[in-house]
């Protein structure tokens, strides 16, 4: 079935539904203030009573389908998440590894590309601010980058670089 037929039919749902909900609530409406609606044979109110049966069942239906293909997008979503977070983490460890960073460049790298300030990575690490700035410096100069901008743009070009595999919902 085609979007374009899905689309069609989730309309004329929804339109049968709007015209059920229109002749429930006005017969309620008449029925409160006691008028009686004009006299229609029993056959017709009975045809508009299942017309909006079907409507409201029809609607349920689709509801529960699209609530069910709503779950399972959110769950290949959710483990599509699940492998850029781990790959986003062995990149940065490969790369570290390949710039022969210290294990306190790689903390403090680490926290930069993580967005923390410096004053939060030395609090974090126990550390003062000259301490992460140097070590910083040393982060920079051994992977070739200027600043922490650049250090976070080479890690998000990278990872968009890489194809994430195809993981079974």
């Amino acid at each position: 079935m085609t979007f374009f037929q899905k689309t069609t039919i989730v309309k004329l749902a929804l339109a049968l539904q709007v015209l059920s909900l229109v002749a429930f609530i006005s017969q309620i409406i008449l029925d409160s203030i006691g008028k009686t609606p004009i006299h229609v044979p029993w056959e017709f109110h009975e045809a508009i009573e299942v017309a909006a049966v079907m409507g409201l069942s029809i609607g349920l239906i689709f509801g529960i389908a699209f609530v069910r293909v709503l779950i399972n997008r959110n769950r290949k979503v959710e483990g599509q998440l699940r492998v850029a977070s781990g790959e986003f983490h062995n990149l940065l460890k490969e790369h570290f590894a390949q710039w022969s960073l210290s294990n306190s460049e790689k903390d403090v790298a680490f926290f930069a590309v993580k967005g923390l300030s410096n004053a939060e990575i030395a609090e974090l690490r126990g550390t003062g601010e000259g301490t992460v700035k140097a070590q910083l410096n040393a982060v920079y100069k051994k992977s070739g980058l200027e600043s922490r901008t650049q250090l976070l743009g080479y890690f998000i070009e990278e990872l968009m670089a890489i194809e994430a595999p195809e993981h079974p919902a």
